[in-house]
């Protein structure tokens, strides 16, 4: 299976976060799937701890592609594509994060580990509990 992380899947998988839906947690261990995280998450990320949101994020912020490394999670840039198909998205969901991991979840066929039911009107398939 193939599972693009929402960014808080990836902070709590990180931190070892009690709040990580348990069926995410178990697909994140499994060594027979391959984990993703986007670079839009890397960005949500610094965003919101700048802004004083996620205090959480520091130690993913300190050093990504070494913590991302040591977790075996493999990044998915930005594409054309990505960017076209989450800018026109007929939804009333309006956060842009979000909506890029959508397209990269659509296009890239992976399902996505979130605890945000938002993204179910987004038309991705969603793991979580």
């Amino acid at each position: 299976m193939r599972i693009l992380l929402d960014t808080h899947a990836l902070i709590w998988a990180m931190n070892g976060d009690a709040r990580l839906g348990p069926a995410a947690r178990k697909a994140i261990a499994s060594r027979a799937n391959q984990i993703f995280v986007s670079a839009a998450s890397i960005w949500e990320a610094a965003t919101k701890f700048r802004l004083g949101k996620f205090p959480e994020a520091k130690l993913l912020l300190d050093n990504p592609a070494r913590i991302l490394a040591s977790m075996a999670i493999d990044t998915i840039s930005i594409s054309i594509e990505h960017a076209r198909l989450a800018g026109s998205m007929a939804v009333a969901h309006r956060d842009p994060f979000d909506r890029m991991l959508a397209a990269q979840s659509r296009l890239e066929g992976m399902i996505l580990a979130s605890a945000d039911t938002a993204f179910d009107a987004l038309k991705v398939t969603r793991l979580w509990n």
